[in-house]
């Protein structure tokens, strides 16, 4: 979770967005209640893009996403500085554990349930206990150090400038764009979110697996791409890592790569770019102007309520036309 920060560098809010992502992570790995889970992260998401620091729950709960319920817990945050609820949930063993586990990529919070009524409480376990992995979490606990680590901005550029050199060297009709909080201009990064398109590729076209699988081999054969956990027709997940030629040794990352339909590709540029509360404005926006926008495409909505035909959309530019709004560059999409 972003955190705003003030004049002199200093987290605003960061105290209430920890605790909030905390729940909120209890409430998705431990309770498996995903309206909690969302609500949680929704008022950690308002909270931690405020500019000015809360001072009590009547503050907090007139912007929106934050009701009752969280107004108390912000007041008991503040005048105690911890919260009862955490408290005993911290004091739980295996909630605990849940929550440790689903950390390891590949590992959700049924898996990690399962494991823990074997025994299996934390990352050590799970290394004595390979062969009760599949390949994805395998792979997971072995780069689990690496993927704790969040990826410098001054990495990230490094790591897309080989992505794009080495597509380009493919056939240089590819589109590709490292999307997600770095293209908003983050100063560091969770994992690395590539989207791929190519003229050759259209919506309702006969998928063209061999276009993504060029791209992933090119990037194997430089050793950027060091493991597979996932390859599809259309997307990618796996591992990379910055093939230094000199004596440092950079961090193994997560890596996405989406094969995306040409004609479609701004619509989804758009949508993993973030951030969800954008993507959610530009949403309602696009129905208040008679349009429906989701990560495929925009289409107007005709008087029965029915979309119509995707509109031809060549740039984001194109979708903020559409649908009468001032263009926001990615970089003021933070919200």
């Amino acid at each position: 979770m972003s955190k705003r920060k003030g004049p002199d560098g200093e987290n605003l809010n960061g105290g209430i967005t920890d605790f909030l992502m905390e729940l909120a992570n209890f409430e998705k790995n431990v309770s498996r209640n995903m309206h909690k889970y969302n609500v949680y992260r929704k008022a950690a998401g308002v909270i931690s893009n405020l500019d000015t620091p809360i001072k009590n729950g009547e503050q907090a709960k007139k912007h929106e996403g934050i009701g009752l319920q969280i107004g108390k817990k912000i007041d008991e945050f503040l005048a105690t500085g911890k919260l009862r609820k955490l408290e005993k949930i911290r004091a739980d063993d295996s909630n605990v554990a849940i929550n440790a586990l689903t950390k390891v990529n590949g590992i959700g919070p049924a898996a990690a349930q399962k494991f823990v009524t074997e025994g299996i409480m934390n990352v050590e376990d799970l290394k004595k206990n390979l062969d009760k992995l599949n390949h994805a979490q395998q792979i997971g606990v072995k780069h689990y150090d690496d993927f704790e680590l969040r990826i410098p901005r001054e990495e990230m550029v490094k790591l897309e400038k080989i992505a794009y050199d080495q597509i380009a060297e493919i056939d240089s009709k590819y589109e590709a764009k490292v999307c997600g909080s770095y293209r908003r201009g983050a100063e560091n990064s969770g994992d690395i979110d590539i989207l791929l398109c190519h003229p050759d590729y259209n919506d309702g076209d006969s998928k063209r697996p061999d276009l993504l699988k060029a791209v992933v081999n090119k990037l194997e054969e430089i050793g950027y791409i060091t493991d597979k956990l996932v390859l599809g027709d259309v997307k990618y997940m796996g591992v990379c890592r910055h093939p230094a030629e000199d004596d440092q040794k950079y961090p193994f990352r997560r890596i996405d790569i989406r094969m995306i339909p040409h004609d479609q590709y701004y619509c989804a540029l758009l949508y993993f770019t973030g951030s969800d509360q954008f993507n959610k404005a530009m949403r309602q926006r696009a129905l208040d102007e008679g349009f429906t926008l989701n990560e495929y495409n925009l289409r107007p909505m005709g008087s029965t309520g029915v979309p119509g035909e995707p509109l031809p959309v060549s740039s984001e530019e194109d979708i903020f036309d559409f649908i009468d709004y001032k263009f926001k560059k990615p970089s003021e999409r933070s919200l």
